[in-house]
C-alpha cells in the first residue's frame, strides 16, 4: 500500500513537471510585459475598434395598403479604425426580414442594410424593429421602421 502511495505521487510529480514545461516552451519562456512597461501600447490597442454610424436609425413608410410589401435601406459608415463586422440581424417579427454585407466593412467605407416589411394581415399603426449585432462598442443597435396599414376599404 505504501510503495503504491509513493508511486502515485511520483506519477503525479512527474505529470506537473512535463506541464510546466510544455507551458515554458509554448510562451518560449518568457512573458510579455510590454502592456506593464508601456502603458501607451496598452491604450493604442484598446483605442483600435470599429464602430457603426448610421445616417438615420428610424424610417416612416407613411400609409400602406395592407399586403404591400415594402423596403428601406439604412446606410452606415464605420466610423472606426478596425473592420466592421456584421455577425446579425434580427427583427422583431417574422413580417420583417433584414439583408446586411457578410463581409467586412473598412474604416471610412460605407454599406447598407436593407429591410423588408411585408404588411400582410396587419392594420393600423406597426412600428418593428432591427437589432444590428456587430464588432462595435455598444455591439447592439437598433433600427426601427414603422409605418400605418390600411384595409382596401380604408384606403
Amino acid at each position: 500500500m505504501r510503495n503504491l502511495l509513493h508511486f502515485n505521487f511520483l506519477v503525479t510529480f512527474l505529470l506537473v513537471l512535463c506541464l510546466m514545461s510544455a507551458c515554458k516552451e509554448k510562451s518560449g519562456g518568457n512573458l510579455s510585459t510590454d502592456l506593464v512597461t508601456s502603458p501607451k501600447s496598452a491604450t493604442e490597442t484598446s483605442n483600435k475598434q470599429a464602430s457603426i454610424k448610421f445616417d438615420k436609425e428610424e424610417h416612416d413608410f407613411g400609409t400602406l395598403l395592407q399586403g404591400e410589401v415594402v423596403s428601406y435601406s439604412f446606410h452606415f459608415t464605420n466610423t472606426g479604425n478596425m473592420p466592421l463586422i456584421i455577425s446579425e440581424v434580427g427583427s422583431s417579427c417574422g413580417c420583417t426580414v433584414g439583408d446586411y454585407p457578410r463581409e467586412p466593412i473598412a474604416p471610412g467605407k460605407t454599406g447598407d442594410i436593407k429591410v423588408t416589411y411585408n404588411s400582410a394581415g396587419h392594420h393600423g399603426f406597426q412600428s418593428r424593429f432591427l437589432t444590428v449585432m456587430s464588432n462595435t462598442n455598444p455591439a447592439k443597435t437598433i433600427l426601427r421602421i414603422k409605418g400605418t396599414v390600411q384595409t382596401p376599404d380604408q384606403y
